[in-house]
């Protein structure tokens, strides 16, 4: 996309507060006014004043200065909070607009690409978006109409001398145009260093009680070491360019300059100009050197905008889930089934698949659960009832539904999730456990957490549900942030719940007691258990032993144990002293 196509789809947004933008613009025409007053006036005040001497005059161009002075301030004013209002919604509604669009990408998106380059996308491309946004408007506004007005009164004044001076204008714009292109892929360079810098941050502190353990804090600051030097060379040729812009101006600048007070001295000696036309014609060209020197900054910002909003605009531009989501019915509350066809699916980039051809039908009430080795595909074909991902061959069914001919948003409704990876928020209690439910009452949400056993110690915190909890639960213990989770998904109160040993992380005493709850929960409907402990799965209405990602046992506990199969070999592997299957009963 190039730096032209960017910066329009930026502008695009100002299309909301139009208003607003037009009301800056004429105050900006009002201070680019006023210098040009300020530039014309030197002519009077000569001539007039100090050649002719006149009284009158003398007495009104104070007047004149001092409310032109009054009129450029109000007007700045007004052009510089109008323009940082704008600047700033805009912004906002950008970063907005870029998390909101994150949490809609499907699940391989987020597996391609790391949580802290995704941060530094939100943060820090925007951020630079933010510092630039403003200011340029600002700028380039206010700064090219006192550039265009002190143009006109240097035509006005002479207009030989000024077409002359305009040679230098090319030399300028080509040395801008250079350096700017250069900027904007030094900034690129950084933004995907920050990114890198984002990600080890996040990794490091999430994962310090490993690094501490492992005495691996030399390792994590050489992993941060990488991209900050990455970062801090491309921030130091950006500010050596960035550097080069002024004086590179000044000294094409004052040759102009030079030009002028040798060919206008010329002219006036001649006759051929007056005193007060030349100095009118030198403030001028003086006065235009400022608003010259912040365009060639905002330049500059530019630059480093046009490289953020590009990698902004990457990430916008990529398609969400809800787009591809070709369902349009909404799924009526499950009642009946859950259907595997000929279910197949791989990996991208992968070519062996990590399930093939499951045939697998579920009553709705039914306990289902799914046991096998690692990697023999429980976790993936789980991942495909709530579609994070679409199946490559066959298809899923709920009470005769193809999953894909309905709406995500009404087929995760009716699911709830329990892993035993428990994922909390940094907010209060009250909060994690109404998460699905953000309307649920008091009463409510009481009732939730004493189903999980998570009422008792709720009770003795702080400031009970409201009390905060920190980053993923920091301040619970692993058995309190686990019970939390059932209680979440008790609230949500689903037909269907898939539970990925939700009991893992609990003692013994509050297993038991979550178990009893679970036990509870799942009455009147469809429950699918990902099963790592074998003991936790026994009463099961149907047990589905999966290897190598195909259904190659299925059956109740006992009747497994007699086949003498994989269900046996897994069952002896965490159960040394059981008898052989063929001395059971």
């Amino acid at each position: 996309m190039s730096g032209m196509t960017v910066y329009f789809r930026i502008l695009s947004y100002l299309h909301e507060y139009r208003f607003r933008l037009i009301v800056a613009c004429l105050c900006a025409a009002g201070v680019a006014g006023m210098s040009g007053l300020y530039a014309w006036l030197v002519q009077p005040v000569l001539d007039e004043i100090f050649i002719a001497r006149n009284q009158l005059l003398l007495t009104v161009l104070p007047l004149v200065v001092l409310g032109a002075a009054t009129l450029k301030g109000l007007f700045a004013y007004g052009q510089a909070y109008l323009m940082s209002y704008v600047g700033n919604r805009v912004v906002a509604e950008v970063r907005q607009q870029l998390f909101g669009h994150f949490l809609r990408m499907s699940l391989p998106f987020h597996q391609k690409h790391s949580s802290g380059r995704l941060v530094a996308r939100v943060i820090n491309d925007v951020n630079e978006m933010a510092n630039a946004v403003p200011n340029v408007i600002r700028d380039l506004i206010q700064q090219g109409l006192t550039l265009l007005v002190l143009t006109g009164v240097a035509f006005y004044q002479n207009w030989k001398l000024a077409t002359a001076l305009l040679v230098v204008m090319p030399v300028s714009t080509y040395a801008i145009v250079k350096i700017g292109k250069r900027l904007r892929k030094l900034a690129a360079r950084g933004q995907e260093s920050m990114g890198d810098m984002a990600s080890s941050l996040k990794e490091g502190f999430a994962g310090i009680r490993i690094v501490k353990a492992y005495g691996g804090e030399h390792v994590e600051q050489q992993r941060f070491a990488k991209g900050n030097a990455t970062y801090l060379r491309a921030v130091t040729k950006s500010a050596q360019l960035g550097a080069l812009t002024s004086p590179l101006l000044e000294l094409i600048g004052i040759g102009g300059i030079a030009f002028i007070v040798w060919y206008g001295g010329f002219s006036v000696i001649d006759g051929q100009m007056k005193p007060g036309e030349f100095f009118s014609f030198l403030a001028a060209m003086f006065m235009a050197y400022a608003p010259l020197k912040k365009l060639a900054s905002a330049n500059v910002f530019i630059q480093r905008a046009i490289a953020a909003a590009n990698r902004v605009f990457e990430m916008l531009d990529t398609e969400h889930e809800f787009v591809h989501d070709r369902g349009r019915a909404t799924l009526p509350a499950i009642s009946r089934s859950l259907e595997f066809q000929n279910v197949s699916f791989r990996y991208e980039g992968s070519d062996d698949p990590a399930i093939a051809h499951i045939d697998l039908a579920v009553e709705f009430g039914e306990v289902i659960a799914l046991v096998g080795k690692s990697g023999s595909g429980k976790s993936t074909l789980m991942s495909l009832v709530p579609r994070f991902y679409d199946p490559s061959e066959g298809r899923i069914l709920i009470d005769g539904l193809d999953l894909k001919e309905v709406t995500l948003a009404s087929l995760r409704a009716q699911i709830a999730i329990v892993s035993q990876d428990t994922v909390l928020f940094d907010e209060s209690v009250r909060a994690n456990i109404a998460y699905g439910r953000p309307d649920a009452s008091e009463e409510e949400i009481i009732q939730a957490a004493r189903a999980g056993y998570a009422w008792e110690f709720i009770e003795e915190l702080p400031n009970g549900l409201d009390t905060l909890i920190g980053e993923n639960g920091v301040t619970l213990s692993g058995g309190q942030r686990q019970r939390l989770a059932i209680a979440r998904a008790i609230l949500r109160n689903p037909p269907l719940l898939i539970l990925d040993e939700a009991t893992s992380a609990l003692d013994t005493e509050s297993e038991r007691k979550v178990q009893a709850a679970l036990a509870e929960l799942m009455k009147n409907r469809t429950t699918l258990v990902i099963a790592h402990r074998l003991s936790t799965v026994q009463h099961a209405d149907r047990i589905v032993v999966l290897d190598e990602g195909r259904v190659v046992e299925a059956g109740i506990h006992h009747e497994l144990l007699r086949r003498n199969g994989v269900y046996t070999r897994l069952h002896q592997t965490q159960f040394h002293d059981v008898p052989a299957a063929s001395t059971l009963p």
